[in-house]
């Protein structure tokens, strides 16, 4: 990669987005979590929700991630509230398809038109996706209940229920 390669795939705005990501850190008692990891790069983001009347009500993610993976993280970050689980999907493979050479995905989530110049850089993508597939995976555990697999061991409140998925 050269310089000038560089200097155009971590622009200002990406570096902007990267340093102000919101809702960092995690939810006490989340109705479902997920946690991803790009193989490639160690990036991971875990990703906790707490649902109410099928919309994101409360949302936290722990990003460890390059500053790419980190943009796209602050961008998920700033539209997830109020959301339903077919918005974020729908954002989530917009976000891929885009990636691919597609369109920039639809309001809210147009923002991550920062992204298009990591099209060229295949091994960024995996990062690059990690909020929004950690988000989905969070959302979709809430909604079914359904526990995978977790790294973690947290204890929903009494009477709580908290799902959680893991991929590696």
């Amino acid at each position: 990669m050269s310089d000038s390669d560089l200097v155009r795939l971590y622009s200002g705005r990406i570096l902007a987005l990267a340093a102000d990501i919101p809702h960092l850190g995690r939810l006490e008692a989340p109705h479902g979590s997920a946690r991803r990891r790009s193989p490639l790069c160690g990036s991971t983001v875990t990703a906790d929700v707490r649902m109410r009347d099928g919309r994101v009500a409360e949302f936290a993610q722990d990003v460890k991630a390059c500053a790419l993976g980190q943009a796209a993280a602050a961008i998920a970050g700033a539209q997830i509230i109020g959301r339903t689980r077919a918005e974020i999907e729908a954002a989530r493979d917009g976000l891929r398809a885009m990636l691919a050479g597609g369109p920039v995905p639809a309001a809210p989530f147009d923002a991550l038109e920062v992204l298009t110049p990591a099209r060229e850089f295949r091994n960024r993508h995996a990062s690059i996706m990690l909020s929004f597939e950690a988000a989905a995976d969070a959302i979709a555990a809430a909604v079914t209940g359904f526990f995978l697999f977790s790294e973690e061991k947290r204890t929903a409140p009494s009477g709580g229920r908290h799902a959680a998925i893991s991929f590696r």
